[in-house]
């Protein structure tokens, strides 16, 4: 006779498969971003084990307390802008202090509900845009990719593309896999890596400039919160939690201050993944299924303890190789925020401005394309909509 499974077993593997696929969807375009601002190979993967912990911690203490499934995780699209921006003046400090300053505006935004609303009135055509311009570039990288290194782009290729026919949500994790046996077979050839392998701090003192304020933390600000954390509200909603709101946006903001110093990107709530632990797969029983994350989180501290082998593995790769993946894990990204950027007829000239500076690469003054963007996109639209007062004349 056949022993039941254990209780707690469906919960338990759906926290583990939540954290599995998220850090192997996406890893690769969080190591791309914290490069692209200016982050060497030992501040990147100190940026990448700060911001495992710090999220594998949140999540601990909020679906323990309050017995649902909160996933929190990093922005990908948020790394992608990282990349579209490159590095700031001040360099990477800077970049560490727009990082600790998007954590104090996401604290700011729990006590003040007035800032939320503030974000939440910028048009989502505009913002979608901005989200698609900045993504565009690293969704280019699997062509370019495939141009340069054919032999060890074309599997990564071939295994997403029957994976996404097959089973979608195993295809970039799978191409992800293939990849790290393309990197294993090169380095092998060329005789082994070279690079540590147990996982370190590395501290950065923070600097706050105009350039890091208005190129990268509004933008990054913006975008955690149109395309993390107010989807991530939604999807839990859709599975019948509701987000503490208040509490969630001041623990996510104060560990993306805490994990800045160290590299850490932005700590937000999780929006794909989210659904991997909230619904019914998970557990039938919904007041079981902050099992599910509570599990995630403990297995983002096991998966942080592998980020020094795992960011000295992936540096020992061409970066077309490397960027094929992480431009793949962006895909969706980018069909999603291209639809709902032209999905209404109003408004679509905005967007294709905001579209096209997002991913012309201007910067000007120091100050990346993501705020020019914004700015354009804002512009453009506030000229196409404009209504003058009727001038009122006076018959006394």
């Amino acid at each position: 006779m056949q022993r039941p499974a254990p209780r707690n077993a469906q919960p338990v593997l759906a926290g583990l498969l939540t954290a599995l696929v998220a850090f192997t969807s996406s890893a690769a375009v969080v190591l791309t971003g914290l490069r692209a601002v200016g982050a060497t190979p030992a501040e990147a993967a100190s940026g990448l084990l700060t911001v495992c912990v710090t999220q594998g911690a949140g999540m601990l203490w909020l679906s323990r307390r309050h017995r649902i499934p909160l996933t929190l995780g990093w922005s990908t699209a948020g790394a992608a802008l990282l990349v579209s921006t490159g590095q700031v003046r001040g360099g990477w400090p800077a970049a560490v202090g727009a990082f600790a300053v998007v954590g104090a505006l996401i604290v700011l935004t729990g006590l003040w509900p007035r800032l939320g609303a503030l974000i939440a009135a910028i048009p989502a055509p505009i913002a979608q845009a901005m989200l698609a311009g900045v993504t565009l570039e690293l969704c280019l990288e699997p062509v370019k990719g495939l141009a340069g290194h054919p032999l060890e782009v074309a599997p990564i290729l071939l295994t997403w593309l029957v994976l996404l026919r097959l089973a979608r949500k195993w295809a970039v994790p799978a191409a992800f896999a293939v990849t790290l046996v393309v990197v294993g077979a090169g380095i092998a050839r060329d005789g082994g890596w070279h690079g540590g392998v147990l996982p370190h701090l590395v501290f950065t003192t923070p600097a706050l400039t105009w350039a890091g304020v208005l190129g990268i933390a509004l933008p990054l600000y913006v975008v955690t919160m149109a395309g993390q954390n107010v989807p991530g509200v939604a999807v839990m909603a859709t599975y019948g939690y509701t987000v503490p709101w208040r509490e969630t946006m001041t623990v996510t903001g104060a560990a993306t201050v805490a994990g800045a110093v160290a590299g850490g990107q932005v700590v937000n709530l999780a929006a794909i993944t989210t659904a991997l632990s909230a619904a019914p797969d998970a557990d039938p029983d919904p007041r079981r299924r902050w099992i599910a994350s509570h599990t995630a989180g403990w297995a983002y501290l096991v998966l942080a303890l592998l980020t020094a082998a795992f960011t000295t593995f992936l540096t020992s790769a061409p970066a077309d190789v490397i960027g094929a993946v992480a431009g793949l894990a962006l895909l969706g990204t980018l069909a999603n925020s291209l639809g709902a950027a032209l999905r209404d007829a109003d408004g679509r000239e905005a967007a294709a401005i905001t579209f096209a500076v997002a991913a012309s690469g201007l910067s000007i003054a120091g100050i990346g394309t993501a705020f020019w963007a914004l700015a354009a996109g804002l512009l453009v639209r506030a000229a196409l909509t404009f209504k003058p007062r009727p001038h009122r004349t006076d018959l006394r």
